[in-house]
């Protein structure tokens, strides 16, 4: 089976320049996620995660489910904001993450993928992976594109 091809979206240019930049505001500089790379419908993010995004478990640390699950969103949100236009936003209407392991402290790697795009849906994939390469967990992603043109004020 072959992967699906997509075409760039007018924002794909922007995230190049912006995404996982220090001086970006918002969540990016807020938690030091980066952009390891990014091509139409794909994105993989790496991301430092330290004590301060975990809980102690006995003698070791465990990076909180909800923080390996907000990197995945953002690396699968990534993927598709690459297919959009300048007037499309979207919104994440379904998300499911699939733990398979602890993740702990240390560098961590999310990548997300477009496994099926329509007008206003997109279907998504991603899956995190620590140091070793050993996969921690996976998600699925239905996001809603939204015209900027068509969003009450």
């Amino acid at each position: 089976m072959t992967e699906p091809s997509f075409e760039a979206g007018q924002r794909f240019s922007e995230m190049i320049t912006t995404s996982g930049d220090p001086g970006y505001p918002g969540i990016w500089s807020h938690l030091g996620w980066k952009v390891a790379g990014v091509q139409p419908g794909r994105a993989t993010l790496t991301w430092d995660a330290h004590t301060d995004h975990a809980f102690s478990a006995g003698d070791d640390w465990i990076i909180h489910g909800g923080m390996v699950t907000a990197l995945l969103d953002t690396a699968v949100g990534q993927a598709t904001w690459s297919l959009l236009n300048n007037d499309e936003v979207f919104l994440t209407a379904d998300l499911r993450t699939e733990f398979y392991r602890p993740a702990r402290p240390g560098l961590l790697r999310a990548s997300g993928w477009v496994v099926h795009k329509t007008r206003r849906i997109t279907f998504a994939a991603g899956e995190a992976y620590d140091a070793d390469d050993k996969l921690l967990a996976s998600v699925r992603v239905t996001n809603m594109t939204i015209k900027l043109s068509q969003e009450a004020p």
